[in-house]
């Protein structure tokens, strides 16, 4: 009789025993389970679970792929002659299928193991849990109901008998979790948070239980393979960084040894002061004021603690993530030496561990620059798996989706609960991703994680939603204090001393947007020796200036990929994008010798935040302030040599000739200010006028 399989090799026709596959995945589950950062992490106090709870739960996850017994299921993998005649099926519905059968019908060998598993807690949490492990494919499942099932009492095909093979995994189902079914203990939780942290878990469990780097095939089926399969869950963990033991034992390391700086400024000593039992901490401060570094010492604080086993630190934009990648990945080699995670870049379509890249293959393979081809780079090399590192960059929404209905959302949350999320740049512009991240915040606190936020530009608004308080008046809101530090539960901000830096900026209001204007102020500038920044709001109207800069025969002026002129927006194919990002960090690098010949940057939104760029001027358009003043961040950022004539900060603001009003009358857009309306809803980028026009005469009067 044909064995049931779990998975399966179709080039080679290796297979890997369902029963064996599924210990795998419940002894990864198991293990994860266990790690006390996770314990913490369920959405109930660790306290209420015993062993026997654990032993139960991993039972749960056993049966994760009990549909696959399914003769429709296991056709898949018989050859193209025996498929004939045979409906396929897939196994999902039918794990739900069979539970609900095993339940109803005496003769079905697990029977009274299903009987046993009802009395675990309510019939709510029995069948929750066995949807939590069901939606392991990232989806959520919908139980049939009785006019959708379909009949497993079929005649066997291909010499495969399901009865036989359910039978021999509920043998394994009953021996390898024995003290689930022998031991008398209290119902399981039946809080909804723990179902979603068990289904996240679950689901990432299979991921890791599927990895054949750390779980080979295994023929024939063996009784002991439990052993077997715990002794490899317990590798896997601590081969792909899940399992963070070794660096957690560290002592939490001196700011020098971390930063390469000799001392923390201000900002930076007040946040490792703050109580590592915190879960929500705000940084408010200017940019270059040094919040990365603050942010990677909490870090270090939090995880020498106890209270986290990860970091993911979340920037606007791409370019940003790959700058601050490879400056993160130095700080964990200095403190961590060889046994420093190696930090993976968050950014779809790039693939990078540490200081090693990959290149996609078919059949889900990763070809490194090093020739390793081990699990230890195994959340870089998919998207989903980013959160599961043990230290991440990356863009604000891989974050942003655990708290969306995609997905693998749930998959993503939990990852992401045992991480401490630094969020840099968080501002009030962008309704969607505050809403979004205020949504995600919530559930990741709720959870026990913790989080850091870091602004120059936060708002009232923005800080009264994030630390749970009232929205100030407006005299309370001008009296507080900045730099500060804020957490929850508490009415005033810890105040930070003002480092001795202070950044005078002139600015030049001017009543236009024309691009030609534009381009001529960029070209005088640059030909004087001044590293030129350009700011479009969108894209046509950075490629209209673009293109009036070379009509002035001034390209060599302009920013140069491969001996071409270049400019920087989303709208490029991943290769591009990153060779335009080093450009772009080249030319407008913090270096105190960098030349005396001009250049002319121009792009979008891609340029301002978190980029720690430099640029002599600066010509944006209008935008709401907090924008305008990540703008203003990339000018002047360091105390550097600048041209003659460029000593002095200033920054070209330019302004629609006609005003706002127009805009606001009449339902226009123009060059990102205003919005359009379709189909009864107005769509912009910067929509809110009155921000605008208050933004506008702050401007003018200064």
């Amino acid at each position: 009789m044909r064995p049931a399989w779990g998975k399966t090799d179709r080039d080679t026709g290796e297979l890997h025993p369902l029963a064996h596959h599924s210990m795998d995945v419940a002894a990864v589950f198991l293990r994860m389970l266990k790690m006390p950062v996770i314990q913490r992490r369920l959405g109930v106090e660790s306290s209420d679970l015993s062993e026997v709870h654990y032993q139960r739960l991993a039972a749960f996850a056993f049966l994760h792929d009990v549909g696959k017994l399914h003769p429709g299921f296991q056709a898949k993998g018989w050859p193209a002659d025996l498929q004939r005649g045979i409906y396929l099926r897939g196994h999902v519905i039918e794990s739900c299928e069979f539970v609900l059968n095993g339940a109803r019908y005496a003769d079905n060998p697990f029977h009274e193991s299903i009987t046993k598993m009802k009395k675990w807690g309510e019939p709510e949490t029995v069948q929750s849990l066995f949807a939590a492990m069901f939606n392991h494919h990232g989806r959520p499942v919908r139980w049939p109901t009785d006019s959708t099932m379909t009949s497993w009492n079929r005649k066997n095909v291909a010499s495969y008998d399901w009865k036989h093979e359910a039978g021999v995994m509920n043998e394994a189902l009953l021996k390898w979790f024995a003290p689930a079914f022998d031991s008398e203990v209290d119902s399981l939780p039946s809080e909804r948070r723990f179902y979603h942290a068990v289904a996240g878990f679950a689901a990432l469990a299979d991921w890791i239980g599927s990895d054949t780097r750390s779980f080979k095939y295994r023929t024939p089926l063996s009784s002991t393979y439990d052993e077997i399969a715990h002794h490899r869950a317990d590798r896997a963990l601590k081969k792909i960084g899940f399992d963070t033991t070794e660096i957690s034992s560290f002592e939490q390391p001196d700011f020098q040894e971390l930063t390469g700086f000799a001392t923390p400024n201000p900002a930076q000593a007040d946040v490792v002061n703050v109580s590592a039992d915190e879960q929500l901490l705000i940084l408010e401060a200017e940019t270059g004021s040094g919040k990365t570094e603050a942010a990677l010492w909490r870090f270090t604080q939090l995880l020498t603690a106890g209270k986290v086993s990860g970091l993911y630190f979340a920037v606007p934009t791409r370019a940003a993530a790959k700058q601050l990648h490879d400056r993160v990945h130095k700080s964990m080699k200095r403190v961590f030496g060889n046994a420093a995670p190696e930090t993976v870049l968050a950014i779809p379509g790039l693939i990078k561990a540490g200081d090693y890249e990959g290149q996609a293959l078919p059949e889900w393979q990763v070809l490194w620059s090093d020739g390793k081809s081990d699990a230890n780079r195994w959340a870089a090399e998919h998207a989903t798996r980013f959160l599961t590192a043990t230290v991440a960059v990356g863009t604000v929404d891989q974050a942003m989706l655990a708290a969306l209905r995609t997905k693998h959302a749930h998959l993503r949350g939990s990852a992401l609960s045992r991480n401490l999320l630094v969020v840099d740049e968080v501002h009030a512009s962008d309704t969607y991703m505050t809403q979004v991240l205020e949504h995600l915040l919530n559930d990741h606190i709720a959870a026990g994680g913790y989080a850091m936020l870091m602004s120059a530009t936060l708002g009232s608004k923005a800080r009264a939603n994030w630390i749970g308080r009232e929205l100030p008046v407006y005299e309370e809101a001008k009296s507080v204090p900045y730099p500060a530090i804020w957490v929850r539960d508490e009415d005033t901000p810890i105040s930070v001393r003002q480092g001795e830096s202070n950044k005078e900026i002139r600015i030049d209001s001017m009543a236009t947007m024309d691009v030609d204007t534009t381009a001529n102020l960029a070209v005088q500038s640059a030909s004087k020796g001044a590293r030129v920044l350009v700011i479009r709001n969108t894209v046509a109207h950075a490629i209209a200036t673009w293109n009036a800069v070379q009509a002035r025969g001034a390209t060599s002026l302009l920013l140069r990929v491969n001996s071409g002129p270049a400019l920087h927006h989303s709208r490029f194919a991943v290769e591009d994008r990153s060779l335009l990002d080093m450009a772009v960090e080249s030319e407008l690098a913090p270096l105190e010798n960098r030349g005396t010949k001009g250049c002319i940057v121009i792009g979008t939104q891609t340029l301002e935040q978190s980029l720690d760029i430099d640029s002599d001027l600066l010509i944006t358009d209008l935008c709401p302030m907090d924008v305008l003043l990540q703008r203003i961040g990339r000018l002047h950022r360091h105390p550097i040599r600048r041209p003659s004539g460029f000593r002095q900060a200033c920054a070209h603001i330019l302004s629609p000739e006609r005003g706002l009003d127009h805009l606001a009358k009449e339902i226009r857009f123009e060059n990102g200010l205003g919005a359009w309306r379709t189909k009864g809803t107005l769509n912009g980028i910067y929509c809110d006028l009155a921000c605008l026009e208050l933004t506008r005469r702050l401007i003018e009067r200064h």
